[in-house]
């Protein structure tokens, strides 16, 4: 790993990839640039391990990656000089957890389901074909999606904007975090994004020893916990051309992206690369 004065956090569904077809390909132009100027470029998603790791092979992706809302931070072995307190280690990486452990959060959430008296469909009560019917995914990718380590997705089956308010806040008072992303509800437990992403950016500077400011990409309200964490937040647009609405409220300084996903992506870090290599030259 070589210096760099940036660190790039970027979110996956969405943002780096195409809502429908989960396709980087308008992005390739800046993802070549932001390799070639050896920038760390650090995915943080919904997504889990086995879905991530699929992906980072295909994008031949070989730096640290945050899984499920926050839940997971996986750092490839030798990947830092520096040892990593507090984290065990696999084959290929050092593993802290932030989240619950994901049996507790489904028994969480069909506890208060019920006394909500909400009915909600998780990922654990779906098949790999309906997890595939209902996010988009490949079959193969279904079934990595449902490996789950920290984060429950779910949707609501039908209910009213009254029961669906009760179940959030029983939620929170159980200290459970309820986020919506671009098609489901994600329920988890101390799984943070800003926190990964604040984690991450200290062992940065631990290694590189020099000044480093964090970029974060993100497209939707359960990106918000990274994008506050960061020097600079960019909001990409959504396939409708608008913006989260919450993220501009509680960040009204985001800086927009001219096009929704992967398109915008490209144009913003490509911006964003051009204008650093002009205050080198200065």
């Amino acid at each position: 790993m070589l210096p760099a004065n940036i660190v790039i956090f970027t979110d996956l569904d969405g943002t780096l990839l195409e809502h429908r077809t989960y396709s980087w390909a308008a992005a390739e132009e800046a993802l070549a640039e932001v390799e070639r100027r050896r920038v760390p470029w650090v995915i943080v998603t919904s997504k889990t391990r086995a879905e991530v790791e699929l992906l980072r092979r295909k994008l031949e992706h070989a730096h640290p990656f945050v899984t499920e809302n926050g839940g997971g931070i996986f750092v490839p072995h030798g990947y830092f000089p520096q040892r990593i307190e507090g984290a065990t280690s696999t084959r290929h990486y050092h593993c802290l957890a932030l989240g619950q452990p994901y049996d507790e959060i489904v028994k969480e959430l069909e506890e208060i389901a019920a006394e909500a008296g909400a009915e909600i469909v998780g990922f654990h009560q779906m098949s790999t074909r309906e997890v595939a019917e209902n996010t988009g995914l490949r079959p193969q990718e279904a079934e990595l999606a449902r490996q789950r380590e920290f984060d429950e997705p779910f949707f609501f089956a039908g209910a009213s904007d009254a029961v669906v308010a009760k179940f959030v806040e029983l939620a929170k008072q159980r200290k459970l975090e309820i986020t919506r992303g671009g098609r489901l509800w994600h329920l988890f437990a101390g799984s943070d994004k800003g926190r990964a992403v604040r984690w991450l950016m200290k062992e940065y500077r631990a290694a590189l020893r020099t000044r480093l400011r964090a970029v974060g990409l993100g497209d939707s309200t359960n990106d918000l916990p990274m994008l506050a964490a960061v020097d600079l937040p960019i909001l990409v647009q959504k396939p409708d051309r608008s913006y989260d609405e919450e993220v501009v409220s509680r960040l009204p300084r985001v800086t927009r992206a001219p096009a929704p996903g992967p398109a915008g992506w490209n144009e913003t870090v490509l911006e964003l690369l051009q204008g650093l290599k002009a205050k080198e030259k200065r």
